[in-house]
């Protein structure tokens, strides 16, 4: 398995901090940073000024992928996006990747729902078409050729470059590549939740896509957070932990399996000289097929203690004993023993 595809981006522009690696999403022609900048809580948690001054260390960083959703703050997350447009950034130096497909807290990835809420989206960024739009959940109760009909539109109509799937099972994206294929769109990307709390993915849904050409984006590489070592103690008063709207969040990382993993993890920053949160997302990062890393944060200050992992490259046998700490359950029909 390979990393996804590296384009050379040159030296850093004048005035920026580094020059983040360039990647290929999948096989396809369209070009992210390797770690992508999420958007989650902003409109909410993060203020506007924060935001603004988030997305300008990002850009000084090299970044270029925005991730954002529909639902992210029932839309405001978007809007906020939408008014730094044309002023902390232009459009064409940031790739925009959005989702739809749910609202009002319902699935819901029928043709006019999809269309529907494509239409305010872009509405909301101010701008004429996404980069990436990806239907963010499963919806049972729509055929998946419906669904497919929804993204072959938005693409021959303008209002997208690329689409894909989030969250969404092996089967239901093979077969939505299927047909995407058929109808000469072809699927580029897929997000998923992936870090050493959490490499379900491996199982299926990673060798699918690496096969049909897909690429990854990763959500969540510190593990919601836990993989920080913030909760190695207790619970900070300001983390999202602590948060009546994001508690739920995270508690599923809070047990013993997961204490486990934080401390090789830890064990790992301090053999390194680096911080957890920098180890953690270097493992996902440079993972095979992995085309970009998703990070969020609540603060610049934050933001920027993340993305010092910028240049960490994780030594071949940390790497491999993280691995052996983490491994996935696997049997049939995945492997047979």
């Amino acid at each position: 398995m390979s990393r996804g595809s590296t384009i050379t981006a040159g030296p850093p522009a004048p005035g920026t901090l580094a020059g983040m690696e360039i990647r290929r999403v999948g096989t396809s022609g369209l070009r992210v940073s390797s770690v992508a900048l999420g958007t989650m809580t902003w409109g909410r948690d993060t203020d506007e000024h924060e935001a603004a001054e988030q997305l300008k260390v990002f850009l000084e960083e090299g970044g270029t992928l925005l991730d954002t959703a529909a639902t992210y703050s029932g839309g405001v997350a978007e809007e906020v996006i939408g008014a730094m447009l044309g002023q902390v950034a232009d459009r064409d130096e940031v790739v925009i990747c959005s989702k739809a497909g749910v609202r009002d807290g319902r699935v819901d990835a029928s043709r006019g729902a999809l269309l529907d809420g494509l239409d305010a989206t872009l509405a909301r960024l101010g701008t004429d078409h996404l980069d990436l739009w990806l239907v963010q959940a499963p919806d049972p109760g729509t055929p998946l050729s419906e669904t497919v009909s929804a993204l072959t539109y938005a693409v021959r109509s303008g209002r997208t470059r690329y689409v894909g799937l989030s969250n969404h099972p092996a089967w239901q994206t093979a077969r939505v590549a299927t047909l995407l294929e058929a109808e000469k769109v072809p699927m580029t990307g897929v997000e998923m939740e992936y870090s050493l709390l959490q490499r379900g993915v491996e199982r299926e849904l990673l060798p699918a896509a690496q096969d049909l050409g897909i690429g990854l984006l990763a959500w969540s590489p510190a593990g919601r957070g836990v993989l920080s070592g913030k909760y190695r103690r207790s619970v900070p008063a300001d983390s999202r932990a602590a948060s009546p709207h994001l508690r739920g969040f995270v508690e599923p990382y809070l047990n013993d399996r997961a204490r486990g993993v934080v401390e090789a993890v830890a064990t790992a920053a301090d053999g390194l000289g680096r911080a957890p949160i920098e180890v953690a997302l270097a493992w996902v990062r440079d993972a095979p097929g992995v085309a970009s890393a998703v990070v969020g944060a609540r603060t610049p200050a934050q933001l920027r203690g993340t993305l010092a992992a910028d240049d960490l490259q994780l030594p071949e046998e940390i790497r491999t004993a993280l691995d052996e700490v983490t491994e996935p359950a696997t049997g049939y029909p995945e492997r047979r023993g």
